[in-house]
């Protein structure tokens, strides 16, 4: 370990230990002994480190969660179909390519009309409340997009929240909770009076109050709600949807409408950003969304977020400090990245102490040295950036940075490839930093998913020997049981813990085509590339076949969405003798299944019906399920009623079969399901 990174372990553990100690004092014990400003900084710091040193977070953090000992006694729920994220964009020309790409999707020219639903994207705490028999059912936090916390007596608690509404179908409401800035100034009033902490901004002032277990507190919090989506049957696009939730009851933003051209898009961005300061709650962007149910539908999503949908953030706040000093970072893929050390400064709440200057040709184009007084922005409020250099305040003992020509970790040759401006680490598996990142990536989310590990565990058995390779992962259960102190007694595991490790280890060994190829770490196959893989392939020994033939690269660049630069890293990747015997090991301990990727279909059986699925599916995820009847053609609803056409149903359903056969609605085995996909397949 460098001196650097144990002056800053240190500092971490002082930094979780201090704002432990005044959780304790503030939830608990309600006697608070520093100021709210100065709990923020010191969380700030805290959440800064751990985002520019991922080696040292901890899951245990008090990063990971607000006001944890508040958090705890929530109940979890899974929410009836994902709450995605949405793409960022910046500027008129984000928003021209996006309109460019989306009309594109559909089939689209570039002058062609498309109607956007345009609302202020408001600076608060996402919740999705679920309708069922005219009652509110539950309501739900975001959570991570598929799990939140059971949240519905607190809803409840909010002001002119709907809890009963005259409309006897199944429906589902999101949108953002909030707290005015009138509300905020009052709460923070109140709370001076009263000697207690005050809270630093609006957002976290809503959120600290929706997730109180007492809903008592939630209500005297005076909290606000905009309904901004759902999902509610026999409407067309976006507009009819929020005006039928409007008429139920819902609050609504009136600031919200309709275009169909980029000229208004932006007058619109523009007339909002100007008078965003005179609203009575914080918006820190717009959203713009496809109004056609139906386009929404056929553009379908992109890893975590909507095709159809993007939030134009408002320009993002800048502030000037020095660059102390300039190193460089290597990638899974060997790229070098430098990034600038930083006087630390506070930009938007955040303490910022790096930042990215991307390449050496960046660092040439700005003529950034060491020493200088720069300018630099959060980019979407998040990612730290260079503007520009302050020339006027250069001095004298400014250092030029000299790129180095060795690899900091491994020291073998950094090199440039082609017209790549991004210069790379040479050493490939013989890099310890490419090998760490090739593994957490290997164990990520979209790839073998392996809950429990995490950057520092990954450290952690690195560093023992127990995993250098991918398919070492594998073999910690065995490896396990021939240590002389097994992993269950090691510092900051359990039997608990390790019991959850080795159960996802093994539920992973099972994996789709596309989660397999993306997890390689292979040069420009992303999320999407590897989807459009697996489908062109559908199984691994399709891939060693095409491996071995000397056209391979050309065979490969002609499937639709490959293109010669991402075909000939594929198949480079596999010829590799390394790479090739680093596949095979891997492949010894999984099974790598088919993708089912169903090309729409509109003159397939399920083709315009409304169709509800019920039980438990063994060959689909419901999802899976949902997904492939929709590119069927199918209507996707989740209550029976006269307009439903088939019920599809696994093992273990419930009452709406019996339902369906009441009504004489057609039933459909999952067998008889799959025998429709395999004949649209």
């Amino acid at each position: 370990m460098n001196l650097n990174l144990s002056k800053v372990r240190k500092r971490v553990e002082l930094l979780r230990n201090e704002i432990k100690k005044h959780d304790e004092l503030y939830y608990i014990k309600s006697s608070p002994i520093i100021t709210d400003q100065q709990y923020d900084e010191l969380r700030s710091e805290l959440e800064n480190l751990e985002s520019l040193y991922p080696e040292l977070r901890d899951k245990k953090s008090v990063t990971q969660s607000v006001g944890t000992k508040v958090a705890k006694g929530f109940a979890k729920i899974r929410h009836t179909y994902p709450m995605l994220s949405l793409s960022n964009a910046f500027s008129k020309e984000d928003i021209s390519d996006f309109l460019i790409r989306i009309k594109k999707l559909i089939g689209y020219g570039p002058d062609d009309k498309l109607e956007l639903h345009c609302e202020p994207k408001i600076d608060g705490v996402s919740f999705s409340a679920h309708f069922k028999n005219e009652k509110l059912n539950f309501a739900v936090t975001r959570g991570d997009g598929t799990i939140g916390e059971d949240i519905t007596n607190n809803i409840k608690a909010i002001e002119n929240f709907p809890i009963q509404v005259d409309y006897d179908e199944e429906f589902e409401v999101r949108g953002e909770v909030y707290m005015s800035k009138s509300d905020f100034i009052a709460l923070n009033e109140e709370n001076s009076k009263n000697n207690k902490t005050l809270f630093a901004n609006p957002r976290n002032a809503a959120s600290g109050s929706l997730r109180q277990l007492d809903s008592i507190v939630t209500r005297n919090r005076r909290l606000s709600y905009f309904v901004w989506g759902g999902r509610i049957q026999d409407f067309n696009n976006q507009h009819e949807m929020m005006e039928k939730f409007k008429s139920l009851g819902f609050i609504v933003n009136g600031c919200k409408l309709v275009v169909d051209n980029l000229e208004d898009i932006i007058s619109y961005y523009d007339e909002m950003c100007t008078s965003r300061a005179e609203l009575n709650y914080d918006i820190d962007g717009l959203v713009y969304k496809v109004n056609s149910f139906e386009l929404q539908e056929k553009m379908g999503n992109i890893s975590r977020a909507p095709r159809w949908a993007i939030a134009h953030k408002f320009p993002a706040e800048y502030a000037e400090t020095c660059i102390e000093d300039i190193f460089v970072q290597v990638g899974r893929t060997g790229a070098i990245t430098p990034v600038a050390k930083l006087k630390p400064i506070n930009v938007g709440g955040v303490l910022v102490t790096r930042a990215s200057l991307h390449n050496e040709e960046e660092i040439f184009r700005k003529d950034i040295r060491i020493g200088d007084v720069v300018k630099i922005k959060r980019a979407g409020d998040v990612i730290p950036q260079v503007v520009e250099v302050k020339f006027e305040k250069r001095n004298s003992e400014v250092k030029t940075f000299i790129f180095p020509e060795k690899c900091p970790v491994c020291q073998s040759a950094i090199e440039s490839f082609g017209d790549d401006i991004v210069k790379r680490c040479t050493g490939g598996m013989k890099c310890e930093a490419q090998i760490i990142e090739k593994l957490c990536h290997f164990i990520s989310k979209y790839a073998f998913d392996i809950v429990g590990l995490s950057k520092q565990s990954v450290l952690q058995f690195y560093n023992k020997g127990l995993v250098k390779l991918p398919a070492d992962i594998f073999k910690l259960v065995s490896a396990n049981q021939t240590l002389e102190q097994p992993i269950e007694k090691w510092e900051g595991w359990g039997e608990q813990s390790v019991d959850n490790l080795f159960l996802s280890i093994e539920k992973s060994k099972k994996i789709n085509m596309d989660r397999f190829i993306y997890s390689l770490s292979i040069r420009h196959v992303g999320v999407v590339t590897a989807e459009i893989l697996a489908n062109h392939f559908k199984n691994i020994n399709n891939v060693m076949e095409l491996i071995a033939k000397d056209d391979a690269v050309e065979i490969l660049k002609a499937v639709n969405g490959v293109g010669e630069i991402i075909a000939t890293s594929f198949i480079e990747y596999f010829k590799d003798p390394y790479n090739s015997q680093i596949v095979k090991n891997i492949l010894h301990f999984i099974d790598v299944k088919q993708v089912i990727i169903v090309q729409n279909k509109l003159n397939s059986q399920l083709a315009g019906k409304n169709v509800i699925f019920t039980g438990v599916l063994e060959k689909y995820s419901r999802d899976e399920a949902q997904n492939i009847a929709k590119k069927l053609g199918a209507k996707i609803s989740s209550t029976i009623s006269k307009k439903t056409n088939y019920v599809i149903y696994g093992s273990n359903y419930g009452s709406k079969l019996n339902k369906a056969k009441e009504m004489n609605i057609k039933i459909i085995s999952e067998q008889e399901f799959s025998d429709m996909v395999e004949e649209n397949y």
